[in-house]
């Protein structure tokens, strides 16, 4: 992969981008935080060539919605599984929203 190409993949969601340091620090949490959550299955960083964990713009959003939880007073294994479900539930209703336009064209009459 070339730089050109790096540079390209940055404005993707799932690209893990980030280092654990760069990832705490801009939750302004923990690494250890991290690495619960990543026990708690809520997020799975991908590995870099070294062994390190990598972070995405959207496991980062994940993970900032568990400390919001978490620094409300929500223990953190109950504050993954809450933002596990509010994800399967948005994705649960963008697939619905989809089902009902697929349907509504199938029905519009032909012109």
């Amino acid at each position: 992969m070339t730089a050109d190409d790096s540079f390209g993949r940055l404005d993707d969601d799932d690209y893990p981008a980030y280092t654990m340091g760069r990832a705490a620090e801009m939750l302004g949490t923990t690494q250890s935080f991290l690495r619960a959550v990543g026990e708690a299955r809520l997020v799975t960083p991908l590995r870099s060539a070294g062994g390190h964990r990598r972070y995405s713009r959207y496991q980062l959003r994940i993970a900032a919605r568990a400390r919001e939880l978490v620094d409300q007073g929500t223990p953190i294994e109950a504050a993954c599984r809450i933002v596990i479900l509010e994800d399967q539930l948005q994705e649960a209703r963008r697939l619905n929203a989809e089902h009902r336009r697929a349907a509504e064209a199938s029905k519009a009459p032909a012109a």
